[in-house]
């Protein structure tokens, strides 16, 4: 444990994580070049990010038993094949039917990668060294988005379409032949860790997890912290900035190397305020969700075409989402059992990603509604108009708004479990505020 081999491991198995997000992001920065190639509608087009969204999150939990029973390493290889082969596909579809086809390919072996990366940590270290591992790891796999937002972006722009994917599928092809040559599910001598238990009892430890009230305020956290950044860097984000805000696409694909930097920057912060603060972490989710609410409301009131400082604000915003998302995780961590631990991830980790495709759906259609209208009263044609935008954004309001009132909810009963279970009383955050400050009075 703790070896130079499970260095290397660790290596591998990030390079395989960061390709992996760069072919998860790569759409995010072809939304412009998807709208001229395939001459679709905006619903259309989002149904590129919906599908591939949807068969990521479905399949978290099918995942997590595919791993227990094959292990981390097959999971991780059969799934990078996967991203690469869908990205082939999408480099060369002639329609838009063929590209869906290609980006639900790539949410199937997306949807591997990083929960069989966390098993494979497990095996290979110990320690307080794990859960630092695994901030890293989120913080490497965002590098792959810079990868999208840079090299991938110059490509596309320069070179075109084809090139630019068959260029991203080479780094999966590349992640993959490393990937068969070092991987191991655990060091040689170690025990088998995987185990074949009954559907039945995999049924029963998947119904537990989702009963828990803590499970549940995990997935609600997920799903109000992460999806915001997710809908803007997956795909509306750089058609929004270019056309509606008027910024050049590469101004526009700097903004989500901002975005990322934030991301990187607050998650060692909201690690550490996790682990000091453990009874305060919903407050940090709702912190997060109210001033990426607040900078958006500012954004889309704002008389004109919003400046460039506020444009930079709300990536900043909508960055620290990401890492805050992961706060979820923590709660999946903390409220289960060992033996459903690998469920309640499974669980956790969709919220985020339904609450985006449903997101990403709606802006599109509403798009296309307004586009409609505009062209039925005898005015031009104009699909991504600023105006259009701002009312379509409106969405995020109407589901994270959901998210955040289900999110109150949960932790209304994950406390009272607390208080009846464990004897430990949460106060408001007010009162533990105000009574902190009545005692440093006193000091």
């Amino acid at each position: 444990m703790n070896s130079r081999r499970a260095w290397l491991i660790f290596g591998i198995g990030a390079f395989l994580y960061l390709v992996a997000v760069l072919q998860r992001t790569s759409l995010g920065v072809a939304g412009v070049a998807a709208s001229e190639r395939f001459d679709s509608s905006a619903a259309a087009l989002s149904m590129l990010a919906v599908l591939q969204l949807v068969v990521y999150a479905s399949l978290q939990i099918p995942v997590g038993v595919l791993i227990d029973r094959f292990g981390p390493r097959a999971l991780m290889l059969v799934g990078t094949s996967l991203m690469c082969i869908g990205q082939i596909v999408v480099a060369f579809s002639p329609s838009i039917t063929v590209a869906v086809i290609g980006r639900v390919l790539v949410g199937a072996g997306d949807a591997a990668i990083f929960i069989s990366l966390i098993r494979l940590l497990s095996s290979w270290f110990s320690g307080s060294l794990v859960p630092q591992l695994s901030q890293w790891l989120g913080n490497i796999g965002q590098l792959g988005q810079v990868l999208s937002a840079v090299p991938f972006a110059w490509a596309l722009l320069y070179f075109g379409w084809t090139p630019a994917f068959v260029a991203a599928a080479s780094a999966s092809a590349l992640a993959l032949f490393l990937g068969i040559l070092c991987l191991r599910d655990r060091p040689r001598g170690a025990p088998d860790g995987r185990h074949t238990g009954s559907l039945r009892t995999a049924m029963h430890h998947l119904r537990a997890a989702m009963k828990r009230p803590g499970t549940q305020l995990g997935f609600w956290s997920h799903f109000v912290s992460q999806s915001s950044g997710t809908v803007f860097t997956m795909f509306w984000g750089i058609p929004f900035l270019v056309f509606g805000v008027g910024l050049s696409p590469e101004t526009a694909a700097l903004m989500l190397l901002v975005l990322v930097g934030s991301g990187m920057v607050a998650g060692p912060i909201l690690g550490l305020l996790t682990a000091r603060f453990p009874l305060r972490r919903s407050s940090l989710v709702l912190g997060i969700v109210y001033v990426i609410g607040l900078v958006w409301t500012v954004v889309l009131l704002w008389p004109e075409e919003p400046p460039l400082w506020l444009i930079v604000l709300l990536v900043v915003v909508m960055g620290v989402g990401g890492p805050g998302s992961l706060i979820g995780l923590d709660f999946a961590r903390t409220f289960n059992p060992m033996r459903s631990l690998g469920s309640a991830n499974g669980i956790v980790n969709m919220g985020g990603f339904i609450a985006s495709f449903v997101m990403i759906f709606l802006v599109g259609a509403i798009l296309d509604l307004l586009d409609h209208a505009r062209v039925a009263a005898g005015e031009p044609s104009d699909l991504y108009s600023y105006d259009s935008f701002r009312l379509a954004f409106l969405v995020q309001y109407i589901v994270i708004g959901f998210g955040v009132a289900m999110l109150l909810h949960a932790r209304h009963r994950t406390r009272r479990q607390m208080k009846h279970e464990e004897g430990i009383e949460v106060a408001p955050i007010w009162v533990a505020l105000s009574r902190r400050l009545r005692r440093h009075r006193g000091e």
